[in-house]
């Protein structure tokens, strides 16, 4: 890869021929404001956002898109630039709404720290507000709020080019753009798959999960890293907890996924604090009382009834601790084993677990259990 040298804010640097002026201060660790530019999508260069000096050019160059030369001198900081960019961010800002008290996205949101940054009050062009979008979609994952959409085309290019659906766009022109799904619908009646990648990079409230409203501050959660539970792909995901109440989930940066999920990953939590979910092993009485399954069927004048799907007293299900119950399984099996052999047993892996687990079901199945009867449903 060849080489160029260039100067930003008097440092002399090195950086990759093809990367732009963004990527090399950034990996010098040179803060560039952005807005519409994320590093996982394509660059677009639609806030002006990013505006730096470059000496021998007429005019503001957008940091996101503009390539390094050899020789090249960039100011990031000039009073020039910060002009230009508060003038970007009082227009963006005179077509959005100041509701940040009540905004979910308060605390977490790009838009908020630059307007506190360069000091955009949203007095200059208090008369800009055109439209006022009723916040009405349907589906039952993410809320949209067109009236927040400052038109980054993040959404846009992360439907298109991390998930490949292409479910959402931008209609119309000018004073009238804003983003819609499929045939200017709603999310449900469009091809989106609600994997939200496109809640992942909004930088402000526009797109945000509908299980998280109201439920907390940014600074009032903690962040848990894990390892999404669903599949054995193994995305990583971070929770963002209050309490002991998970309240949202977003992509980690993990090798397999990059900080981006599918639906169940990101939507599909509230299983975990459901009331009906099990948190102790049950067990049948009569296993605990050293009887048999027919002796907890009802009797019927004193004779047992084994046709009857009607179950007595003892085939209730009773809490019991792990140990408990793992021990009344292994004894379980060493009873079969020993009564019917290895063979009695089959063991059935699932494409939903990881290698490391499958290979454990494998050592168990034809080492501990001693038979071969052992199939995955990938190969079903």
């Amino acid at each position: 890869m060849t080489i160029v040298n260039i100067t930003i804010n008097n440092r002399k640097l090195q950086a990759q021929a093809g990367q732009t002026v963004y990527e090399a201060a950034d990996a010098a660790g040179i803060n560039i404001p952005v807005l519409c530019h994320h590093p996982a999508l394509p660059p677009e260069g639609a806030c002006r956002v990013c505006l730096v000096e470059i000496e021998r050019q007429r005019a503001l160059q957008p940091a996101c898109t503009y390539p390094v030369t050899e020789g090249m001198v960039v100011h990031t900081d000039s009073p020039k630039v910060r002009e230009a960019r508060k003038f970007a961010l009082e227009l963006i800002i005179s077509d959005h709404p100041l509701d940040c008290m009540t905004c979910e996205a308060t605390g977490d949101c790009r838009l908020q720290d630059l307007a506190y940054e360069y000091e955009v009050k949203g007095e200059k062009f208090a008369d800009g507000k055109r439209h006022h979008y009723a916040i009405d979609d349907p589906n039952p994952f993410i809320q949209v709020d067109r009236n927040k959409c400052i038109l980054c085309r993040r959404c846009v290019r992360a439907c298109n080019t991390i998930n490949g659906v292409e479910a959402l766009g931008i209609i119309y022109r000018g004073f009238n753009a804003k983003i819609a799904f499929g045939m200017d619908s709603t999310m449900e009646d469009s091809p989106c798959e609600f994997c939200g990648s496109c809640v992942e990079v909004c930088p402000v409230g526009a797109l945000w999960p509908k299980m998280s409203l109201g439920k907390g501050r940014p600074w009032q959660m903690r962040q848990v890293e894990t390892v999404c539970s669903y599949c054995g792909v193994g995305c990583k995901l971070v929770l963002h907890v209050r309490g002991n109440q998970i309240v949202k989930v977003t992509g980690g940066q993990g090798a397999a996924n990059h900080g981006f999920t599918c639906v169940k990953g990101r939507f599909g939590y509230d299983y975990v604090n459901h009331p009906d979910r099990l948190s102790k092993p049950l067990v049948r009485r009569w296993l605990l009382e050293g009887g048999t399954k027919d002796e907890g069927r009802r009797t019927k004048d004193g004779v047992r009834d084994v046709s009857s799907s009607v179950v007595g007293p003892s085939s209730e299900f009773v809490e019991v601790s792990w140990d408990t119950a793992l021990d009344l399984v292994t004894k379980k099996l060493v009873e079969t084993k020993k009564a019917a052999g290895g063979d009695a047993f089959a063991m059935l892996c699932s494409a939903r677990c990881t290698n490391e687990e499958n290979y454990l079901a494998m050592k168990l199945t034809r080492q501990v259990l001693q038979t071969h009867n052992i199939d995955h449903c990938a190969r079903l």
